[in-house]
């Protein structure tokens, strides 16, 4: 078993294709430990080379009301007022701390999805 980096995208193909072909070895066996190795050196490639971005705050949380059937009525203990939730979702007005900590807290959102620089 020969492993080297992933450099180039054709390699990262092949790369992965011998992933799916030992994926379910098991663990402490020899191709159990290439799957590790192999797992390991895709997610640095596409750390690298795919980037995902934090999704967009706002994005987020009328995502999250989409997925709860919330209503703007309904998020309004999470933001104070009923033309705050309005100016938010509007982005014409920033996240507050207060209102973070509500969101977080009511409706489990990760802080670092919500503070943006």
């Amino acid at each position: 078993m020969e492993i080297n980096l992933i450099k180039t995208e054709k390699n990262f193909r092949q790369v992965l294709k011998r992933f799916e072909l030992i994926f379910d070895a098991r663990e402490g066996t020899k191709e159990g430990d290439e799957a590790e190795l192999l797992s390991i050196l895709i997610e640095k490639y596409e750390k690298e080379h795919y980037p995902i971005e934090a999704p967009d705050p706002i994005e987020a949380i009328k995502y999250i009301m989409e997925e709860k059937g919330l209503t703007n009525k309904d998020v309004v203990k999470y933001f104070g007022s009923k033309s705050l939730v309005t100016q938010v979702l509007k982005r014409q007005r920033n996240l507050s701390l207060k209102m973070i900590k509500a969101l977080h807290s009511g409706l489990g959102l990760p802080y670092e999805l919500l503070i943006t620089e």
